[in-house]
């Protein structure tokens, strides 16, 4: 058959075979199993139409690719591993979502195995349970970017972190958002509207986006010569957050640089409990940009930073590699965005000494 060939149809009613074949699928369509199998494994220099024909008859006649099969003839199993912490915060919640999209829509499957703690044996230990799947290649995502381990480890698999994890690894690209800048801009907002005493609740310091984003503080504050606030750490919840701002007055500080939105959630709740008013009497910067940012009593001023778009280019790095493309960036730095919203103001005038 050809690609020019009439199309056949199903009558309407008829059962779909018990178990399709490409074969099958190319008789509907009228084309070559050639073609069928070209569209299936979603390669290049196919007509759209043609395209689109092939892919009505696989949903008619409930056509599924056997992966297995398909892998021992192209020595490809199309699978991308991630790597990623057990956990149900919004940043690792939302970057497993933003990933398996981005996968979807480079024609590969994800395949996720989680650790429990930031640890060399658990990461390796993740490392063998994907290998054995087959994967072609693995993100590492959240608290695990701050290991390093020797190249050996990764079998020669192409891997995408948001920090480095090995070193002189040769299929290796660090893909994250630029942390650091997203903190100083929290602290000059702080500065522009007056503060000069300026604290900071961090995240788990085991993780790579507290450290970069304690990091970024300090460095704003360096920025505008101002000597460090007091630091106190928490676990990225609201609980902890509520927790660390009890412990913080307003001797300390006047405004506070949060490292995630649920814990500046909580710190905002404890302030008003103490009677310092948002922002009247404490002015809070959260990071991430949470969906609820927005709609609190008094809506959070946050570090953006988009999830989807980190998805996106880790995918790509990571395919590149894979596919042995030309990767000549091996540290890609996303930007954030500072949006203002109404629980940073000037600060009081009683407190600018």
């Amino acid at each position: 058959m050809t690609d020019n060939a009439v199309e056949l149809t199903v009558p309407s009613g008829a059962p779909k075979p018990a178990s399709a074949r490409l074969s099958d699928v190319a008789a509907h369509a009228g084309v070559s199993t050639k073609t069928v199998s070209r569209v299936v494994n979603n390669e290049p220099n196919v007509r759209p139409q043609v395209r689109e024909r092939v892919m009505r008859s696989v949903s008619a006649l409930g056509y599924r690719p056997n992966a297995a099969a398909r892998a021992l003839v192209t020595q490809r199993t199309h699978q991308i591993g991630l790597i990623t912490t057990a956990s149900s915060l919004y940043g690792p919640t939302a970057g497993l979502f933003s990933l398996e999209q981005a996968a979807w829509k480079a024609g590969y499957a994800l395949t996720l195995s989680t650790v429990r703690e930031p640890s060399e044996p658990e990461l390796e230990e993740a490392i063998h349970y994907l290998l054995a799947r087959g994967v072609e290649g693995v993100v590492i995502s959240g608290a695990t970017g701050v290991l390093h381990l020797a190249p050996s480890a990764f079998a020669g698999l192409p891997v995408v972190s948001s920090s480095p994890v090995s070193d002189g690894a040769p299929n290796h690209v660090v893909v994250d958002t630029d942390q650091p800048m997203g903190a100083r801009s929290a602290v000059h907002h702080l500065h522009a509207l007056g503060h000069r005493r300026i604290a900071h609740i961090a995240g788990p310091l085991s993780w790579h986006a507290a450290v970069q984003r304690r990091d970024g503080w300090l460095q704003g504050m360096e920025d505008v010569g101002l000597e460090p606030g007091p630091v106190l750490e928490g676990d990225w919840s609201a609980k902890s957050g509520y927790e660390a701002a009890l412990r913080l007055n307003r001797a300390e500080a006047t405004a506070v640089f949060i490292a995630n939105d649920h814990m500046a959630m909580g710190a905002v709740r404890a302030f008003t409990e103490k009677g310092s008013h948002v922002p009247g009497d404490m002015s809070v910067v959260g990071f991430d940009d949470v969906p609820e940012a927005a709609y609190q009593m008094v809506p959070l001023t946050t570090v953006r930073q988009d999830f989807a778009a980190g998805a996106e280019r880790s995918v790509r790095e990571l395919v590149r590699l894979i596919e042995g493309q030309t990767v000549e960036n091996r540290s890609v730095s996303l930007p954030t965005e500072l949006i203002i919203r109404s629980s940073t103001a000037p600060v009081a005038a009683m407190d600018t000494a």
